[in-house]
């Protein structure tokens, strides 16, 4: 009897065995030109029907770890941050495209965001989630300065809204009172996010378009042919407004900067740096039309350099920061970034000033406006409201 019964104890334990095979569906998505796989157990779905309840997300949080049904999914973001070091933006949007292969946004939104909140915490990110009525916003900690999503304060510590869009970027706090839920969770690290980037991805070369781009110098038409990438704007759809620093030294992706770089290197070759400059002016005033955010986009953005080159559209700032790689990239001349009430522009220091000039830190630097106002301004020239206006240098660069 004892031999029977472990005999069929054992053909009931391959029997399990051989359902939770079953059970277990390959999960696998592209994630810009990277291949991202991991094994997700639908019988061990941990569900979530309610609305956001500080107990019952207590209770889902709880089910998951017990369930250990998101260790492949974690074990595959792990090996992906290992292997491209990504920045913690491009990061969390391997975050969210995971958690959408899992527990769909469309189908129920609390239980994806809640997905994605565990997804952060156990890849170390210390976050938090306040709630009002059927809105649930979540929050992670971080340090640096972002102007057009809410934040809260924690033991003096700033958690930054990751998810107000998805509200509309439209949520009157004065009327309606958000809660921070207090949770039992384990903190994998104490990671603070940065909104940094330093690098892109390797696009696939297939993923690239091509955009002509043209303006008139001298009476003479110059067209470029460049290569750009549509997933740029996927990748900065809700990337908040940060500061210039951020902004002025993102990247531009490699396939770009390759279809860029030599055409205006190849047009400046012969010229002067002064001349050269303003020749990189004329590009930032011109191969572009000119439109304010609140009317092209309905709110502020400030478009980094890549996305200046793939927008059709952009404002001062964005041409800035354009203009500010250009000449970072191709002159390497020590730069600051000007910021006015309502204006934003770039001054250079060279062997010798020139012009109009700013004063930083005992240093004349000559002002090189890349926007175009209503009487072309020479290099050298500022405009003449802002002579008496009030400014400040947000950024510098020394090469």
């Amino acid at each position: 009897m004892k031999r029977l019964i472990t005999i069929w104890f054992a053909l009931w334990s391959c029997m399990l065995a051989v359902n939770a095979q079953k059970s277990t569906t390959p999960v696998a998505f592209d994630f810009y030109g990277d291949s991202v796989a991991f094994d997700f157990n639908k019988t061990q779905f941990v569900d979530y029907h309610s609305g956001p309840e500080e107990q019952k997300i207590q209770f889902f949080y709880n089910a998951l770890e017990e369930s250990h049904i998101l260790e492949p999914a974690i074990a595959s973001l792990n090996q992906y941050r290992q292997q491209h070091q990504p920045d913690d933006w491009l990061y969390y949007q391997l975050v969210r495209k995971t958690a959408q292969s899992i527990s769909p946004k469309e189908n129920n939104y609390i239980r994806y965001t809640l997905y994605k909140w565990y997804l952060m915490l156990k890849s170390g990110y210390s976050s938090l989630l306040s709630v009002h009525d059927n809105q649930l916003l979540f929050y992670i900690q971080s340090v640096d300065n972002i102007y057009n999503v809410p934040y809260r304060m924690k033991d003096e510590q700033q958690y930054v809204c990751l998810n107000y869009h998805d509200y509309g970027s439209n949520i009157d706090f004065d009327k309606n009172h958000f809660t921070a839920l207090q949770l039992q969770v384990a903190q994998d690290g104490q990671k603070s996010f940065s909104y940094k980037i330093e690098k892109l991805p390797d696009f696939k070369k297939a993923d690239y378009v091509n955009k002509n781009l043209q303006f008139t110098l001298n009476d003479f038409e110059y067209n470029f042919k460049i290569k750009v990438n549509p997933d740029v704007k996927t990748i900065f759809k809700n990337y908040p407004v940060v500061d210039y620093g951020l902004q002025f030294n993102t990247p531009i992706s490699e396939a770009t900067r390759a279809s860029l770089i030599p055409l205006l290197q190849k047009q400046i070759k012969k010229m002067k740096v002064k001349e050269g400059v303003d020749y990189l002016i004329q590009f930032a005033r011109y191969a572009f039309v000119f439109e304010p955010d609140t009317k092209a986009y309905g709110t502020e953005k400030r478009l980094t350099p890549e996305q200046t080159l793939l927008y059709d559209n952009s404002d001062c700032e964005d041409r800035a920061a354009l203009f500010f790689y250009l000449v970072k990239e191709i002159y390497k001349l020590p730069m600051i970034v000007v910021v006015y009430p309502q204006h934003v522009t770039v001054a250079i220091k060279f062997e010798k000033s020139f012009g109009d000039t700013i004063m930083y830190n005992g240093v004349a630097y000559t002002v090189c406006e890349p926007t175009p106002q209503a009487r072309d301004l020479r290099l050298g020239e500022l405009l003449p409201e802002l002579k008496k206006q009030h400014f400040d240098v947000a950024y510098a660069y020394k090469p």
